[in-house]
């Protein structure tokens, strides 16, 4: 049997302890061949592979990025203005795959399971930070996402408090609030803005003067994809052609315009970006990743194509990829999470 493997989409960490788990598996338990695929999708389309053995991915569980790289400006369903799908289908023919393991978000999923539905069997592996994708409970990269954040956060507080000032933190996320919520609830933040509940200008600029006649400094974590009501998510570009073409990000810089005026603090902006995402994974991503790793091996020796790694319940599952791809878990608006912030006096910048 020779199976391969690509990455798809932004980079998470856990994604070569994935790697590593299915190669170590398949390869050292179970004698097959494993290629690696360069650059997600885009090395199916140019034809870039190297083998994977043991060696190869003896040191890779504790590394950020993805060894074989990735690309979310290359798919197969619509690349360079054309479909892709037959000569990649015809390519993993030549290179003998008996089909493909998938690791990547929402967007990869859906293309793996159109590659699936086109006849190359297909494996799919959950990844993302956001911990946004249908079906799974928790994403390898997540948990690193937020202790990143909240670590910055965890800084931010020692300046606002210094200098008296309101600083907006924003986070990665996308159209899902994850990060921002429990990296917000982690270090103590005043207020948590996300996509699932449209705030209220008037709501965060009174939570920001009453601290400053009492505290005088107040933490507000931004989701990227947070709107005022009646507003739409801040898109600082697009990228023609990416499954996911809106790049979102600018709010906090946005807001922190907006209230400044009304308040006698000073007030800043500070936007994380790809700090959270970089790095070695937590040893909470590695384990996790290590799992989803081994199971989408054993979906290939069970020759269970057509579905994708997912977590329901805190336990390993397998899941239709026609389930998953292509959608969105976002934060319920009776999240316990959301519940339990509220009791303890953070805001979410509605009034009540």
């Amino acid at each position: 049997m020779r199976i391969g493997v690509l990455t798809g989409g932004g980079d998470a960490p856990g994604t070569n302890a994935v790697i590593r788990a299915l190669t170590r598996s398949l390869v050292g338990q179970h004698q097959v061949q494993v290629v690696g695929i360069e650059d997600g999708f885009l090395g199916m389309i140019e034809r870039r592979t190297r083998p994977l053995d043991l060696k190869a991915v003896n040191d890779e569980v504790a590394t950020g990025g993805t060894m074989l790289g990735s690309t979310n400006r290359a798919s197969p369903l619509a690349y360079q203005g054309r479909d892709w799908r037959r000569e990649v289908v015809s390519y993993a023919g030549e290179l003998g795959l008996d089909g493909l393991v998938a690791i990547g978000g929402d967007g990869t999923l859906a293309i793996a399971d159109a590659l699936d539905r086109c006849g190359l069997r297909t494996v799919g592996v959950p990844k993302t930070i956001d911990n946004d994708i249908a079906g799974v409970e928790r994403s390898f990269g997540f948990d690193t996402a937020v202790a990143r954040a909240a670590e910055a956060l965890d800084r931010i507080h020692t300046t606002g408090e210094s200098l008296r000032r309101v600083m907006l933190v924003e986070t990665m996320g996308r159209h899902a609030g994850w990060i921002a919520l429990e990296a917000g609830i982690a270090a103590g933040a005043d207020m948590i803005l996300l996509p699932e509940l449209a705030f209220e200008l008037e709501a965060v600029i009174d939570l920001c003067r009453q601290r400053e006649r009492q505290e005088r400094y107040t933490v507000i974590c931004v989701s990227e994809g947070a709107m005022a009501r009646g507003g739409e998510a801040v898109v600082r570009a697009r990228v023609e052609g990416a499954p996911e073409p809106e790049r979102l990000g600018g709010i906090a810089a946005q807001l922190a315009a907006q209230i400044e005026p009304h308040l006698s603090s000073e007030v800043r902006a500070v936007v994380l970006g790809h700090v959270q995402r970089g790095g070695p994974p937590t040893a909470t991503d590695r384990v996790l990743a290590t799992r989803y790793g081994a199971e989408a091996a054993q979906m290939v020796l069970d020759g269970a194509w057509g579905q994708t790694v997912a977590m329901r319940d805190g336990a390993i599952s397998r899941a239709p990829l026609s389930d998953v791809a292509g959608r969105r878990r976002c934060v319920p608006v009776d999240h316990p999470l959301l519940k339990c912030a509220a009791s303890i006096g953070v805001s979410f910048g509605q009034r009540p």
